[in-house]
């Protein structure tokens, strides 16, 4: 049974919370015109060579594929685009009211500025970050931390650390996992007291420089150049961490023997000193420090493409769903001869002070960013399926329109949640609204399914995610359903009793469930069914319209 169902028989004081939430909302001072809203980042003028440098990019291979690209998306849909990228759930009414009346002909680069300065921004994105760092799993509790972790990462990216120096810190920082919780990245591979040298240095390789080493660890990689030796003398740089009294140290010296990494040969099954070393470019790596210092300052070394091209390619992944080139932890080794978007981006992240927030605001005002879902080929009969098809695939793979992308579970709760509200759902809503939203996202995420560590990784949808959606209690509370909790503070009843006419009223469910506006066609059939019908019977239509929404296709998709 649901924990939440016990809430019902509180039905007494759920009414008195939900009516102080209405009061709440509507009692919450009018925000002030969207031009003096808090804005972070770039510049909006200063961002515009580096926005055109990667569409002169993107030109260029549309250009030598012969490719057209799809026309512009609606301002509204990438408005949509940028919340569930960057926040993890739809625009409210209230912003999309705001959005609107900001007559900037740049609104959408303010608007990028204005999520930025977002505490929403720095928490979601905190732990899309995180995954790719130290996975989904909580862990040991003992030492490991991961919510210590992610508020950290936050709070990083709330004062815009650079991202060089945050790596360095997750890499080389000692102490304990709850004081300095950098250190978690090391400690959530520790297992009962053991570290786990072997998954830092797969890790440590696949996060920051965007390659995959782990093959290596048992035999030189078949394909690439990674031998084994790489690999272990990429692990010897962890075989000093220790777990103590005092959190995580690096023991040079220990019972008076100096601490070496050793491993036992496979095939000798004798142990062996594994010295620490690099595959490439051993000139990066610093002679003093500790060796996990001097393994960071080698990760970052300013020379070193990969790490810009690796978190190049993750904020491209993270803002379009899918990664500019897959796997996102399976980059090839950068071209001395061609260089490609990645490197493009990645040499205006570096000459910014690694600085993500550029980075993203780079990568939300390109042209790919901006593109259609809806790509037509042009008409032509003699053409085959087949090529009609390949030439799509063509077109998808170039970034010439924007991939259609399932929804996260967090965002597809989230956007719920948003629309049974009106006003913005974020940490100044009632604590009631807040309550209720931890409480029930947490069990929609388990049941409709978490994707894991592997998120970039575009998956279909399943039946059971389906029928959640269409019969579970989750979805169905927020747009009226059987919920008592949910439907006292749901929006639809507001919508129903407040629109002043009723094309105004399905208008308002499709912006508030869509963020777009309603065809002529779907405007004129469901402002037919409200037609002269008046409180609860017109109040259950709407409620029936959100529902229909909810559980239509457009919904659960980024596009």
């Amino acid at each position: 049974m649901s924990p939440f169902r016990h809430l019902t028989k509180l039905l007494p004081l759920v009414v008195v919370c939900a009516v102080a939430t209405i009061v709440a909302m509507a009692a919450r001072s009018p925000l002030p015109p969207a031009a003096r809203l808090p804005e972070v980042g770039v510049e909006v003028s200063d961002l515009k060579p580096a926005v055109a440098r990667v569409d002169a990019e993107l030109a260029a291979r549309w250009k030598a594929a012969n490719i057209a690209p799809a026309g512009e998306a609606p301002e509204l849909q990438i408005l949509r685009r940028l919340s569930l990228a960057l926040q993890g759930t739809i625009p409210s009414l209230e912003e999309i009211r705001q959005f609107e009346s900001d007559d900037r002909p740049d609104r959408l680069e303010h608007w990028t500025r204005r999520i930025l300065a977002d505490k929403r921004f720095a928490d979601y994105f905190a732990e899309r970050l995180a995954r790719g760092l130290v996975g989904k799993e909580d862990g040991q509790f003992v030492i490991y931390r991961r919510g210590r972790f992610i508020d950290w990462l936050s709070e990083q990216l709330r004062e815009n650390t650079p991202h060089d120096e945050m790596v360095r810190r997750m890499i080389s920082e000692s102490g304990l996992w709850t004081g300095n919780p950098a250190v978690n990245f090391v400690t959530a591979a520790i297992n009962e007291g053991d570290v786990d040298e072997n998954k830092l240095a797969g890790k440590t390789v696949r996060a920051f420089l965007g390659q995959r080493i782990d093959c290596a660890q048992c035999h030189d990689h078949p394909f690439e150049h990674w031998k084994q030796q790489d690999f272990e003398g990429l692990a010897a740089f962890y075989g000093q961490v220790q777990q103590s009294i005092v959190g995580v140290e690096d023991r040079p010296v220990r019972d008076g023997k100096a601490v070496e990494y050793e491993i036992e040969d496979r095939k000798t099954l004798e142990t062996r000193v594994v010295p620490c070393g690099v595959p490439f470019h051993p000139e990066w790596l610093p002679e003093e420090g500790s060796r996990r210092a001097r393994l960071a300052q080698w990760i970052t070394n300013p020379a070193n493409r990969r790490f810009e091209r690796a978190i190049a390619n993750r904020v491209w992944g993270l803002l379009f769903g899918r990664p500019y080139d897959e796997p996102v932890d399976d980059l090839a080794d950068p071209d001395d001869e061609k260089q490609d978007l990645l490197d493009v981006l990645g040499k205006d992240f570096r000459e910014h002070n690694c600085d993500l927030r550029r980075l993203i605001q780079v990568v939300a005002g390109s042209v790919a960013f901006r593109r259609a879902s809806e790509f037509e080929l042009p008409a032509d009969s003699s053409r085959s399926f087949g090529e009609e098809l390949a030439a799509l695939k063509a077109a998808e793979g170039s970034w010439a329109v924007f991939p259609l992308i399932r929804l996260r579970p967090e965002q597809v709760i989230g956007s719920i949640f948003q629309s049974s509200s009106m006003q913005t759902a974020d940490q100044n809503s009632h604590w009631v609204f807040r309550v209720l939203r931890l409480a029930q996202g947490g069990q929609f995420v388990r049941e409709y399914g978490d994707l894991g560590e592997n998120e970039l990784q575009d998956r279909g949808g399943t039946i059971p995610q389906r029928l959640l959606m269409m019969n579970g209690e989750l979805a169905s509370g927020p747009s009226g359903g059987v919920n008592p909790f949910a439907t006292l503070i749901a929006s639809t009843w507001r919508i129903a009793a407040m629109a002043s006419t009723d094309e105004s009223c399905v208008e308002t469910v499709y912006l508030v469930c869509l963020t777009r506006r309603p065809t002529g066609e779907e405007l004129s059939h469901f402002a037919e069914q409200l037609k002269g019908k008046q409180k609860s019977e017109r109040q259950k239509i709407v409620e029936d319209l959100v529902w229909t929404l909810f559980n239509s296709t457009e919904f659960s998709w980024n596009h």
